[in-house]
């Protein structure tokens, strides 16, 4: 299912978003430069607006100094894919974690299947139940080494029949609690 946001009252597009950006969940963002995926996880991460609808992460630095490759994908080409992780792929969300180079994709590495979801956004993690299409909104100039990427969320996947009819949304996110990854309970 791709739900529309553009389709989705306030009320009900707060809901969905609320359900699905639950505290410190683990932001699994895609994004894609010159053919390659990027796959990285991100625990900064929450909502910030339902109209817009807006989500704002965190993202720092490489050791070096540059910018994270999910940073310099973002900036240059304004998508992203924002794929939540559930018990059933935690492991491979860790070692997504694991730096690379900026030709190397995590995807490919970790042989990750990947699926698309629609033509002008990179592709969603398979094995997330829920995903966010976003396109670059703006950073905000803060000191120190993160950079904080405001992302206005333009689709939604679910996975069918994760959505109640009073457009609830029913996930088995994992979130970061302290130094570790724990799933989260079902709220209503």
């Amino acid at each position: 299912m791709i739900l529309d946001y553009k389709d989705i009252n306030d009320l009900n597009r707060y809901k969905i978003m609320s359900d699905t950006v639950i505290p410190r969940p683990i932001a699994w963002i895609v994004t894609e430069d010159e053919g390659v995926l990027n796959a990285a996880p991100f625990s900064y991460f929450v909502p910030i607006s339902t109209n817009p609808a807006l989500v704002i992460v965190a993202i720092g630095q490489k050791e070096d100094g540059s910018p994270k490759d999910s940073l310099a994908n973002i900036l240059k080409n304004k998508k992203a894919t924002i794929c939540f992780a559930n018990k059933d792929n935690a492991s491979e969300v860790q070692k997504c974690a694991i730096p690379l180079g900026k030709d190397e994709s995590e995807v490919e590495k970790f042989d990750i299947d990947v699926t698309e979801v629609l033509e002008d956004y990179p592709a969603r993690i398979t094995s997330s139940q829920s995903a966010l299409l976003c396109d670059y909104y703006s950073t905000v100039d803060i000191p120190g080494v993160t950079t904080p990427v405001i992302l206005e969320v333009k689709h939604q996947y679910l996975e069918d029949g994760r959505l109640t009819e009073r457009f609830h949304v029913n996930v088995d996110n994992v979130g970061r609690c302290g130094a570790t990854f724990k799933a989260l309970v079902d709220l209503d």
